[in-house]
């Protein structure tokens, strides 16, 4: 059914073209990962989802003050990455993302399942990694579970991420090995699991992820949204969300909170399989919003 229009309801989404040369404040980029995922998935069609999404909503966050982001911001698309899997597709976004990075102080880039994380990270030079995941994806070989290993270990020697600058905030019990854990202590990740979180608070959290990834000269963060990290309610359409995690608001109000760090370049949605939604698209919906509330941070710098 045609959404209604109204001329004083203006709606998010439907951002011009980003045209190679031009400035902006904020570039979407779609990359449309999914031929390495552990599990099956059909994330390629998710950019194109979370776009379309994108305008059941405004721009509009109520403050105070009431900020319209259509207006308070320059948002351009990039369109997508036509194939981003394996060596050249890898090598294509690294390119696209470094290209983007050079013309908006955020680049956000649409998954796609979670081995995004590693081509867009290094496309914009990230010096410092911030994760919101139910798990750690340190797995060895090529895929979704192993983008920060990647980072780690597989990145040419100049783009790797110091693993003392990696902060993973949401891992949950019961959806990870101690192995992994163990891994992530012995390099110096800083872990702070479901229940820390939601014990210290969202703000506080926030502000010491932007510090250990944010820390020493000229640093750019890259945010990875994987939005499995929700409760099973509120992302069914996450091939590995399970109950008891992230109710909606706290994963918008984290996105905000850690879009709002100048030193946060680039952010990531992974994780969403579009054709495995509900009817109600809920999951897609809160991707989108998710976009929505790292502009909102961006406005608010």
């Amino acid at each position: 059914m045609a959404l209604t229009h109204d001329e004083l309801w203006p709606r998010a989404g439907s951002w011009p073209a980003f045209a190679a040369g031009e400035k902006a404040d904020a570039v979407l980029l779609g990359v449309p990962a999914w031929r390495t995922s552990l599990s099956p998935t059909g994330a390629h069609a998710t950019p194109a989802a979370i776009r379309d999404a994108l305008t059941r909503y405004s721009a509009t966050q109520m403050g105070p003050p009431v900020i319209d982001l259509n207006e308070a911001l320059r948002i351009v698309d990039a369109g997508d990455i036509d194939e981003p899997d394996g060596d050249d597709g890898i090598a294509a976004t690294v390119a696209r993302v470094a290209e983007l990075a050079d013309a908006a102080p955020l680049v956000i880039a649409l998954g796609g399942d979670n081995s995004l994380t590693y081509p867009v990270a290094r496309g914009a030079g990230a010096t410092g990694l911030i994760t919101i995941d139910a798990h750690f994806d340190l797995r060895d070989g090529v895929s979704n579970g192993s983008p920060v290993r990647r980072l780690v270990q597989d990145a040419p020697s100049a783009e790797r991420i110091d693993p003392t600058r990696i902060v993973q905030i949401g891992i949950a019990d019961f959806a990870n090995s101690a192995a992994y854990a163990r891994r992530a202590a012995e390099w110096g990740i800083r872990v702070i699991a479901l229940d820390e979180l939601r014990r210290r608070g969202i703000v506080d959290v926030a502000a010491e992820a932007l510090g250990i990834a944010g820390a020493g000269a000229d640093s750019r963060i890259h945010l990875d949204v994987d939005v499995d990290a929700a409760d099973r309610s509120v992302a069914p359409g996450c091939p590995a969300s399970v109950p008891g995690g992230l109710a909606a608001w706290e994963l918008r109000a984290l996105v905000r909170a850690l879009a709002g760090s100048e030193r946060l370049v680039s952010a990531d949605l992974a994780e969403v399989d579009a054709t495995a939604d509900t009817e109600d698209q809920r999951t897609v919906r809160l991707a989108a919003l998710c976009v929505l509330e790292l502009l909102a941070g961006l406005a608010g710098r």
